[in-house]
């Protein structure tokens, strides 16, 4: 089973966090236009950091734990 997402660090659990208190329902397209700017400017660095937080974005507006819990 291939993972829902690689967080690279804590820092991208706080932007996320972050992206949600600013932007609440739009925070994902927030996320996304980000990483579509970096792609631009040819940063795929930038570019797969943003994607990464674009998905936990989604993860953690749903209401339910994904996967196994423990």
């Amino acid at each position: 089973m291939e993972p829902l997402l690689y967080l690279g660090d804590r820092a991208e659990v706080a932007d996320a966090a972050e992206l949600i208190r600013k932007f609440g329902e739009a925070a994902g397209y927030e996320a996304a236009a980000r990483a579509d700017k970096s792609r631009d400017l040819g940063n795929h660095i930038h570019f797969c950091r943003w994607r990464q937080i674009e998905r936990l974005v989604v993860l953690m507006s749903i209401p339910r734990a994904i996967g196994t819990v423990h």
